[in-house]
């Protein structure tokens, strides 16, 4: 019977080489309907794991990171969002807004009709 593989370890790598995929994993989590409160603060985290290796950030870089996204996610408002963005150009990648290309979406959400997403700023 073949044994499985934990599946963290292969996240973190396909991650780390590839930042687009966690630009993507990051707007797949926010674009969650009903999104589990806990989901997009592991989405993030993963990402820092993967994004916040050396060289790109030192062992106490990357610590004080991981602290400031729960500091972050605790905050309300514009401020979130700001620090949020500040957070995610640290591991290269940025908060971008985009039309919904989708008609359901522009229907359903006819008053707001942009989307928030996670783009890598290269």
């Amino acid at each position: 019977m073949p044994k499985s593989l934990p599946y963290h370890p292969f996240l973190i790598e396909s991650l780390s080489k590839n930042p687009q995929l966690a630009a993507a994993y990051i707007t797949a989590t926010l674009e969650e309907e009903a999104p589990e409160p806990e989901l997009l603060k592991r989405a993030l985290g993963d990402v820092a794991e993967a994004l916040g290796q050396p060289p790109k950030m030192s062992p106490e870089q990357y610590e004080s990171h991981l602290k400031k996204l729960d500091e972050l996610l605790s905050k309300q408002g514009s401020d979130a969002i700001y620090n949020l963005g500040t957070w995610l150009k640290a591991l290269g990648l940025k908060l971008t807004v985009a039309v919904c290309t989708d008609t359901e979406d522009n229907t359903e959400y006819a008053e707001i009709p942009a989307q928030l997403t996670v783009s890598l700023n290269l």
